[in-house]
């Protein structure tokens, strides 16, 4: 296992150095986003030719709900040290309680529910009282971030509630990552290269459960395989999918920040150029499809 993350290091600047730039994409990505009223970066994988598209890929941006990718990885570590049970019981306390309008913060106290359940509801329906509950069941902020350190991601990390990253968390919130990294992170999954196979393939079939689907998903046909992660908060919009569509599967990361733009709609600027990227990518990767969404 040392082994293998030392070899990681190693090669992970060589992966990245091997892409080369699809400068066709690159234009129309830059055409795409000009005059965006806030601070935006973009991360595009062909995972088929091996190239790239990239505009402030190397960018911090908050992650909002993206973080709980990062906590997915925590419990997931748990798990495969036999230290917690996938589909073991927890009982809910009434202190866990995280206000809004998330399903667990409904239940009683002393109610039972199994992990699954609520790593299902941190991942599809981005339940923010679940997403803290396995944040310490995992060990913490602290913890975790050792893990990400661990398997080679060095600017991917959660903030909240982890002693030492306070500045960190007023100034991103309760996590960052940047595009290529997070990039990455869901290339690696998709490659059953986080933790082991067991564990990239549970990731894999989370994050493809989504009830948050109207986005950069609603630009992709339902017939097609994603897996997907996206976030908000006032001054923030982003989002990282994967999109296996047999010939050609690609990853899409772009995330937003400063954003003037504050609505909470889906006319939000913000969430109107990520939809307009992914439509963008859909025609360039796949372009015999007639297919069209009916979401602008």
């Amino acid at each position: 296992m040392k082994l293998s993350i030392i070899l990681l290091f190693f090669l992970l600047p060589c992966v990245i150095q091997a892409q080369k730039k699809d400068k066709k994409l690159q234009l129309q990505i830059e055409h795409l986003i000009k005059g965006f009223n806030g601070d935006i970066g973009v991360y595009i994988h062909d995972l088929k030719h091996n190239t790239f598209a990239a505009v402030n890929a190397d960018t911090i941006f908050p992650t909002a709900s993206i973080v709980k990718i990062s906590i997915l990885t925590g419990i997931m570590d748990k798990i495969k040290k036999n230290e917690m049970d996938y589909h073991q019981q927890l009982v809910y306390k009434d202190s866990l309680l995280y206000a809004g309008e998330d399903i667990l913060g409904s239940f009683k106290d002393g109610e039972k529910i199994k992990l699954s359940k609520v790593l299902m509801l941190m991942l599809t329906t981005s339940d923010n009282t679940a997403s803290l509950w396995l944040q310490a069941l995992a060990g913490g902020g602290v913890r975790i971030n050792e893990i990400l350190d661990s398997i080679g991601f060095k600017a991917t990390r959660v903030n909240s509630r982890t002693a030492g990253r306070e500045q960190n968390s007023n100034n991103y919130g309760w996590g960052q990552t940047t595009p290529r990294e997070i990039n990455i992170f869901m290339q690696r999954i998709v490659n059953n290269e986080i933790l082991d196979t067991s564990s990239s393939e549970k990731m894999l079939r989370l994050l493809a459960r989504q009830y948050w689907d109207e986005q950069a998903m609603s630009q992709v046909p339902p017939g097609v395989f994603t897996a997907d992660k996206n976030g908000a908060v006032d001054e923030s919009r982003s989002e990282v999918m994967y999109v296996n569509n047999g010939k050609n599967p690609y990853i899409l990361s772009v995330f937003t920040k400063n954003n003037k733009d504050q609505s909470w709609t889906n006319d939000n600027k913000a969430w109107v150029l990520t939809r307009r990227l992914s439509a963008l990518l859909w025609k360039y990767y796949s372009p015999s499809s007639r297919w069209t969404s009916n979401l602008p």
